[in-house]
């Protein structure tokens, strides 16, 4: 049988002439705009008894505000004693800096031993969050840093802020080729029509932007900063390889490296052993959910990139800027 609830309010008389999104965004600030816009949509708010399911309307303020809201059923998942990197935490947040090989969040084929299983054995209290406090997430083999709401309220401050553009998330990465200079990549991005695990670069995708510049060349590899101005799934890992640049040992995007003559020894090893995308989340600045002080955070480079990096110089210094014949 569905469950649900009422929530009830009053306009304030200082509202006058708002939309009655955001007058009820203002009146119910644990949910968001888009939430709230969906229930109004759906028959399911009443204002002065009146059913209303205009989200632009004007209010004229003083208004009794009835909602209707189903419960929705939340699927069991486990806490799990899985160790958690903690590089900050309040009561309303944590910032983690999640390892290589670990799912965020459940799903087909990944049904524990996932960060959101681990977040539940750390913080109980956060299996009240939807998504156990998830506000982004990380590809299983993608390293770095992640924000982590502790309750709903500072979740639905940190999604407006991820919607609205505000919240600064940076990459490292080793992209295969030679890239001389910082460039753009603004080409939207949707599901792969053939391959459902992947991702691609669609002209009817959702739009994605992602920034890069140049941090240091190699002979036919590039270390990359990047700057996510959307988060779109696999978005740096789809851009790079739109642009012929995948990135070292991504699995999907062809990021696979080739043994190659007259390169070192010690490259070729560390190349075919590298076994996933050379992707790291390295920088993260927001403005806090609750206090709304700004703040940032910086992870180093894990040892598999460094190994990488180690091994890409010292290939350069032995052979100087000779290109690779591909």
């Amino acid at each position: 049988m569905t469950q649900y609830k009422y929530l009830i309010g009053r306009i304030k008389k200082s509202q006058l002439g708002q939309r009655l999104d955001q007058a009820l965004v203002e009146l119910f600030p644990d949910y968001s705009r888009s939430r709230i816009k969906v229930w109004i949509l759906n028959g399911l708010v009443r204002i002065n008894k009146q059913v209303r399911v205009v989200p632009k309307g004007k209010i004229f303020g003083g208004e009794s505000v009835q909602i209707k809201v189903f419960i929705e059923k939340t699927p069991y998942w486990k806490p799990q004693a899985i160790s958690l990197n903690i590089v900050y935490e309040d009561e309303y947040i944590l910032v983690i800096n999640k390892p290589c090989n670990i799912v965020v969040h459940p799903g087909a084929g990944n049904f524990d031993g996932t960060i959101l299983n681990a977040l539940l054995h750390y913080f109980s209290p956060i299996a009240n969050v939807p998504r156990a406090g998830i506000v982004h997430r990380l590809d299983k083999n993608t390293t770095g840093l992640m924000v982590v709401a502790k309750t709903l309220s500072a979740q639905t401050c940190l999604v407006k802020s991820l919607q609205a553009r505000e919240i600064t998330r940076e990459y490292e990465a080793i992209a295969i080729g030679s890239i001389t200079a910082c460039g753009t990549i603004q080409q939207a991005i949707a599901r792969h029509a053939i391959k459902r695990t992947h991702m691609a670069v669609c002209s009817m995708g959702k739009p994605a932007v992602t920034h890069y510049r140049v941090i240091e060349n190699f002979r036919n590899h590039t270390r990359l900063r990047l700057r996510l101005e959307t988060g779109r799934t696999h978005q740096i890992r789809v851009h790079m390889a739109h642009i012929n640049h995948p990135l070292v040992g991504d699995p999907l995007y062809g990021g696979f490296s080739r043994l190659q003559n007259k390169t070192s020894n010690t490259l070729n090893k560390v190349l075919c052993n590298f076994n996933r995308q050379a992707l790291h989340a390295t920088f993260l600045r927001l403005h806090h959910p609750i206090t709304f002080i700004e703040m940032e955070w910086n992870a180093p480079l894990p040892k598999d990139i460094i190994e990488l990096i180690s091994a890409l110089k010292e290939d350069k210094n032995l052979f100087g800027d000779t290109k690779i014949s591909m």
